[in-house]
């Protein structure tokens, strides 16, 4: 295995990269480490990232670890919506540790910046991550080196102080400025496109957490993909687009209904039982509101009066139904709202006190 100066913990964002490649520039070897959780993550780009920045990345599953982390109750709690930012970085750096001396890398790289972001990126909360994630001594936060005390890496001379940054805030015109210096063709979004911190990503899966106590690392995964229709405990997922369909096949479990139109193009749908079968009532309502979103399936029905087949997969059983395409159902259909996040929010509160 080859092995590297440093691990760095590398999102994808401009600032991750910045932070590498300032090492780098002192004739460093780094390794990224980019973290893949069922919120966050986007592992097909590392050879992007090698052709354009110059980068060496591998893959950090820690799936299971984020989900624990989470349903047990982040030590700092949420941000807005149901971002547990300080706990996710303390759970990264501490993960990165363990894996200096598989690469026989000295020290840690993150590309934080004082000031930049208002839960994580605090003064207070950044000495909070070091401390829990045991990282004091061996992380190194080159954006804004010069704003923090010195490290061992740069008393022994290892790093070059002089040679590392001191910015501060949410300004964004050193990075671009340093970016426009690699020349950079392609710009990366300073944010690592974590679906926690977004609205309607919360609803999604407090919707889920209020009918499932300890949801699975699939569930959060299918949550987060495609639709997502309720009906009290009746939960539907299905594709917007041909990239969806492809993500929900991959979180099909053996429990699962599997729903697919027969004769016309049309999503793949999903729905997975949380609290015992599904009756061949509901089944059928789910098929209804799927096959009104194949537009040729409804055009037919509107035109002929034809019923839609729609084949049901359930394991190894599998049979095929006929079914009105409409959105006028039986069951109560909706998504997700996000003025549900603040409310189990609350409660949640209200029981850990």
């Amino acid at each position: 295995m080859k092995q590297y100066d440093a691990l760095a913990l590398l999102s994808g964002g401009l600032d991750s990269i910045l932070a590498v490649r300032t090492v780098m520039d002192q004739g460093l070897t780094v390794l990224g480490l980019h973290f893949v959780t069922p919120f966050f993550g986007k592992p097909e780009l590392i050879p992007f990232w090698k052709e354009h920045y110059g980068i060496d990345a591998v893959e950090v599953d820690i799936r299971q670890q984020y989900v624990d982390m989470m349903l047990d109750g982040p030590s700092q709690g949420f941000g807005k919506w149901l971002n547990p930012c300080i706990d996710c970085k303390i759970t990264m750096l501490a993960h990165a540790r363990m894996l200096l001396d598989e690469y026989g890398a000295k020290f840690l790289i993150s590309g934080e910046v004082v000031g930049q972001r208002p839960m994580s990126q605090r003064e207070d909360a950044l000495n909070l991550i070091t401390k829990r994630a045991d990282v004091r001594d061996v992380l190194l936060r080159p954006l804004c080196a010069k704003k923090q005390p010195i490290t061992p890496m740069e008393e022994s001379g290892l790093v070059d102080r002089e040679r590392l940054h001191d910015w501060y805030g949410r300004g964004r015109k050193p990075q671009m400025a340093m970016a426009e210096h690699y020349g950079f063709t392609e710009i990366p979004t300073p944010a690592g496109g974590c679906c926690l911190t977004e609205a309607n990503g919360a609803a999604r899966f407090v919707k889920l957490l209020t009918h499932r106590e300890r949801p699975s690392v699939s569930d959060f995964a299918l949550a987060r993909v495609g639709r997502q229709y309720w009906a009290g405990a009746h939960w539907l997922t299905f594709g917007r687009k041909a990239d969806d369909n492809a993500d929900i096949a991959a979180q099909v479990q053996p429990g699962d209904y599997v729903l697919k139109t027969v004769d016309f193009p049309g999503p793949l749908a999903v729905c997975r039982p949380l609290e015992g079968d599904w009756t061949p009532l509901a089944v059928a309502d789910a098929a209804s509101l799927v096959a009104s979103y194949s537009t040729k399936a409804r055009r037919h029905f509107e035109a002929t009066g034809e019923k839609i087949k729609v084949r049901v997969r359930r394991g190894e059983a599998s049979e095929v139904i006929e079914v009105a395409p409409t959105r006028e159902t039986v069951l109560d259909w909706a998504e997700p709202k996000p003025e549900i996040v603040k409310a189990w929010k609350k409660d949640r509160a209200d029981q850990n006190r």
